[in-house]
C-alpha cells in the first residue's frame, strides 16, 4: 500500500510595508505602486486616498485598519497579530501607510512583529506627509537664509506635556508637528513657554498635496485661533518657522495646476 504523502508546509509570505505617500497617487515610488496594483491582500491606514486605493485589482481583498480619535478599528497589537496570520497562512500581504512607514507610521513595530515570528519583510519608503505637504505649499524646509535643522514631533500622544522640545524651534530651525490639530493650544503654551517667541511664524497645511489642500498662515500665539478659525481637520500638518514666509506658494500652485 503505497503511503499518503505528507502535506508540505506553507511558504510563509512576505509582508510589504508600503508608503502610500501623501496622498497623490503620482508621487507613489514605482516600486508601491507595482505592488498595489498586484496585491492580492491590502492592509491600509484611513490615510491612505481612495484614488491610492483605486489602484488595486478589483478581486484584492481590501483591510481597512483605519483610526479615528473616536474609533481604533483594530489595536497596533491586533494589527501586528492580522500581518503575521495572513503571511503565516501563506499569502503576501501590502502594508499600505500614509506617508512614509518609519515616520510616525509604526512601521517599525510591524516589522519587529513579523520578523519574530519568521516572516520575511520588505519596506518600501514613501514620500513623508512633511516632505509632500511642504512641497505642494512652496514651504522649503531647509532654506540657507532661514533655517538649517529640521525636525519632527509628533503633537498628538500621552504626555505631550512632559516632552523636551527645547532648541527644536527658533532662530535657523524648522519643526514640523504631525497629528497636532487637536492640540494646537497646548502646543503653542508649550513652545511660548520653552521661550519661543509668540511673533514666530507659523503655517498649517491641510490635506497637503491633494486636490483640497489649504494652507493657513499666523504667528505661533495666535495657532490655535488659526486652527479654530479657520476650521482645521485632519491630516494637517503644523509647520513652525521663518521658512514659512518664503513664499513660494504661487509657484506651487502652478505645478498643481499644471498635474491637475
Amino acid at each position: 500500500m503505497q503511503a499518503t504523502p505528507t502535506p508540505q508546509a506553507l511558504v510563509p509570505g512576505t509582508v510589504f510595508l508600503v508608503g502610500a505617500g501623501p496622498g497623490d497617487p503620482d508621487l507613489l515610488t514605482l516600486r508601491a505602486a507595482r505592488l498595489i496594483e498586484r496585491a492580492a491582500t491590502i492592509v491600509h491606514d484611513g490615510l491612505v486616498s481612495d484614488e491610492i486605493l483605486a489602484l488595486a485589482r478589483r478581486d484584492a481583498r481590501m483591510i481597512s485598519v483605519a483610526k479615528s480619535r473616536a474609533r481604533h478599528t483594530l489595536p497596533q497589537e491586533e494589527i501586528n497579530a492580522l500581518l503575521v496570520r495572513e503571511a503565516l497562512a501563506g499569502r503576501d500581504v501590502v502594508r499600505l501607510k500614509g506617508g512614509d512607514p518609519f515616520i510616525f507610521g509604526r512601521g517599525g513595530e510591524e516589522a519587529e512583529a513579523a520578523r519574530e515570528a519568521g516572516v520575511r519583510v520588505e519596506i518600501v519608503p514613501g514620500i513623508s506627509a512633511a516632505n509632500g505637504a511642504a512641497a505642494a505649499s512652496g514651504i522649503p524646509l531647509t532654506h540657507r537664509e532661514a533655517a538649517s535643522v529640521v525636525s519632527f514631533v509628533a503633537g498628538q500622544c500621552k504626555g505631550l506635556s512632559d516632552q523636551d522640545w527645547s532648541g527644536l524651534a527658533g532662530k535657523g530651525r524648522t519643526l514640523v508637528i504631525y497629528m497636532g490639530v487637536r492640540t494646537a493650544p497646548q502646543i503653542a503654551e508649550k513652545l511660548m513657554g520653552d521661550g519661543l517667541s509668540p511673533a514666530m511664524p507659523v503655517a498649517v497645511i491641510e490635506n497637503g498635496a491633494r486636490a483640497n489642500m489649504r494652507v493657513v498662515r499666523g504667528p505661533l500665539a495666535g495657532l490655535a485661533d488659526l486652527v479654530a478659525d479657520h476650521g482645521i481637520t485632519s491630516p494637517a500638518l503644523i509647520v513652525i518657522g521663518e521658512v514659512t514666509q518664503r513664499d513660494n506658494s504661487a509657484l506651487a500652485r502652478i505645478a498643481m495646476e499644471a498635474h491637475q
